[in-house]
């Protein structure tokens, strides 16, 4: 999972333009009848209005970017001299447009005079994400996915706004033996919190 940050400034531009567009880009279902966000992850990483008018005849594609696009923090090839080891560890080597339904959702916090807005993604589903790591309680418990269908409950040892470092606590004796290990920040659910793992 990665965590993108983009100026709620530039953001706010690429939603201005959708909403003044009356045509959109379709996507891979066929035509669109409403503005829309698309994150771009080729020459650097942004996001894009999806609207269509008569400045600009260009489609969407990943190898060419506009600096008024809203690039994520670290992955500007217009700044960055280092974007591309930074869109590697972030999608690998995946490529591609990803129509967003995350318009409405980034609009409420613009409006909250929210100053960065933060995405996480995993690939193929992209969502706003809002806590940081002041959020969380150092040596709380929480649950975490463990790759196995269930959840973990852990101990948060330590956290950064992307990661999360957790000691596992109150499973079995085998699994709480294991050494501290690094989750997403998003993984970790409160304990009455129960969203699908």
């Amino acid at each position: 999972m990665a965590i993108l940050k983009f100026s709620a400034c530039a953001v706010a531009a690429q939603i201005a333009h959708a909403r003044a567009c009356k045509t959109f880009l379709p996507n891979w279902n066929g035509p669109v009848d409403r503005p829309a966000l698309i994150l771009i992850v080729g020459n650097g990483v942004h996001l894009r209005s999806n609207g269509i008018d008569g400045t600009t005849t260009r489609i969407v594609t990943t190898e060419q970017a506009d600096p008024s696009f809203a690039f994520a923090d670290g992955l500007n090839p217009f700044r960055d001299a280092d974007w591309m080891a930074q869109r590697r560890m972030a999608f690998r080597d995946l490529t591609g447009q990803f129509y967003t339904d995350i318009l409405d959702d980034v609009q409420v916090l613009i409006d909250r005079g929210q100053g960065a807005i933060r995405l996480a993604t995993d690939g193929h589903s992209i969502r706003v994400f809002v806590r940081r790591a002041s959020d969380y309680l150092i040596g709380g418990t929480y649950e975490v996915p463990s790759g196995l269908g269930g959840t973990f409950r852990v101990i948060l040892k330590d956290a950064c706004d992307t990661f999360a470092i957790v000691q596992n606590c109150g499973n079995c004796e085998d699994f709480d033996a294991m050494q501290p290990y690094r989750v997403p920040l998003d993984a970790l659910m409160e304990i009455d919190d129960r969203r699908a793992a």
